[in-house]
């Protein structure tokens, strides 16, 4: 068996710098005056001794590099053990909120989904309402490291296509992980914090505003209010529309930017499909809200840009109750939900690079059917894609489509209705945030399901989040024997 000292190590140090973080909250509830403080207080306690212990027990397991095992096994086990303790803030809170009502508060936070089972988000107090940000935001920045580091080594679901895209070696990926988490610490700080002046500029308080600039560079969707961004109508939705696009696109063109190269920034097919499948998406749902009259001139564009980019990128505020537009708008919401925004970004689900690869892997095979005799291959930014990243790629997507009709089916069992079922399945794996439906749509909440249907979703979120690779290789013989 391989040594997962190393993987101890790194989830210590990880669950000790999270109990630290714990005091800013703490600080928040101070001022505010509000005697919340002691729960994020025990909560910082007990996070970051159990993370430091974990590690001075692991330390002397620290090698030059990490195997395929090992990284495996810590991509998934940091995703499980950051919502674990993540969560000890709102269990500890109240009588009220029950363990799986904490854990999946913080695995929808950790995993930048933003579905939530609380209620009377208003009147939570300012702490709870500032670590939810901060879940997300430090979900949203270690998921970028991820994408651009572990996933393009470990080959999941095509992300191998981007390994030139990156730094070098799979011996040193503790050492490549430090350097792209510097380079990208400073470019989603500085767009958190652009974000969060434009928010205040546009009248929403400070709480209010460096909140929803944690979670709309993070893709991630909590708001301070049950309405979601209902509450901020006019131009706090254009804001958001603008960030939440940018911060869907590849990070690793920001870090090219930065270092004066903005060639493949502009280059990028993947940012140009994108962009348009937005302006299809938000044309569309525009003319159609103007022709039933349900919302009509500016109102209508601005809804439909703020709720089509806000599902398009995984980020899941509202700030309509969109399934009022239409039987075709259900439709039309939960298929862009699926899509999702680049690779190397804050934004989860399917990815546009993996439809860019079917679609071109598609057409490569009509022109085999038309020219047998000729050599055609698959083309991505220019260059020929290989047959390991054409059948990555069609595995994905064959896995996603399986887990999302597998839990639907699980869900169902559980005595939830056929859209419910559904919809949470889709928002779960693809980490959007709101379903469809009355119970789990834009303008309801997760607190009504069941236990055993919360723990499904707790465990699709999971799974959604790191690629499904990730998670399912750990159940196979094949990974423990080798």
């Amino acid at each position: 068996m391989f040594d997962l000292r190393p993987v101890g190590y790194v989830i210590g140090l990880l669950v000790a710098c999270l109990g630290v973080s714990m005091l800013v909250p703490m600080a928040v509830d101070i001022a505010a005056d509000n005697g919340h403080w002691p729960v994020f207080a025990q909560s910082a306690i007990l996070t970051t001794v159990t993370g430091g212990l974990m590690a001075l027990a692991t330390a002397n397991g620290m090698g030059r590099g990490l195997s395929i095992q090992q990284t495996f096994m810590l991509t998934t086990m940091t995703w499980v053990a950051l919502p674990l303790f993540g969560a000890l803030p709102f269990y500890l809170d109240s009588a009220e909120v029950r363990f799986v009502d904490a854990f999946f508060e913080a695995m929808s936070g950790m995993t930048t989904t933003g579905s939530t089972v609380l209620t009377g988000i208003s009147e939570l107090p300012e702490g709870l309402k500032i670590w939810r940000g901060l879940m997300q935001w430090f979900g949203g920045i270690g998921i970028i490291v991820v994408a651009m580091v572990f996933l393009p080594e470990l080959r999941v679901g095509g992300m191998q296509i981007f390994r030139s895209e990156g730094f070098d070696t799979f011996g040193k990926i503790l050492p490549r992980a430090g350097e792209i988490a510097r380079n990208i610490s400073v470019i989603y700080l500085s767009l958190t914090v652009a974000c969060g002046l434009a928010y205040l500029a546009a009248g929403q308080t400070p709480l209010d505003a460096t909140t929803h600039a944690m979670t709309t560079i993070a893709t991630g969707g909590f708001a301070n209010h049950d309405a979601s961004f209902g509450a901020y109508a006019g131009a706090s939705e254009y804001i958001a529309a603008g960030f939440m696009m940018l911060a869907a696109l590849p990070f690793v063109r920001y870090v090219q930017l930065l270092a004066g190269t903005a060639q493949p920034l502009f280059r990028d097919t993947q940012i140009q499909t994108f962009f348009a499948i937005a302006l299809i998406l938000v044309v569309t749902l525009a003319l159609a809200q103007q022709a039933t009259g349900y919302n009509t001139g500016e109102e209508a564009w601005r809804k439909a840009l703020f709720n089509a980019v806000s599902i398009l990128t995984g980020t899941g505020y509202a700030s309509d109750n969109y399934p009022l537009w239409g039987t075709w708008a259900v439709a039309l919401f939960f298929l862009m939900g699926l899509i999702g925004g680049c690779a190397g970004s804050t934004s989860c689900a399917i990815k546009v690079f993996r439809f860019q690869l079917l679609f071109a892997s598609i057409k490569s095979q009509i022109r085999r059917i038309h020219s047998p005799h000729g050599i055609f291959q698959p083309r991505y930014q220019g260059r020929s894609v290989s047959d390991e990243v054409v059948s990555s790629v069609m595995t994905f997507f064959i896995m996603f489509m399986v887990s999302l009709g597998v839990l639907a089916v699980l869900l169902g069992m559980t005595g939830l209705d056929f859209i419910t079922s559904v919809s949470g399945a889709a928002t779960a794996l693809a980490n959007i945030g709101p379903g469809l439906g009355e119970i789990i749509g834009p303008a309801g909440n997760f607190a009504p399901l069941n236990d055993t249907a919360k723990w499904l979703l707790i465990a699709g979120m999971l799974i959604g989040r790191l690629e499904l690779v990730s998670v399912y290789v750990l159940f196979t013989l094949t990974f423990w024997r080798n």
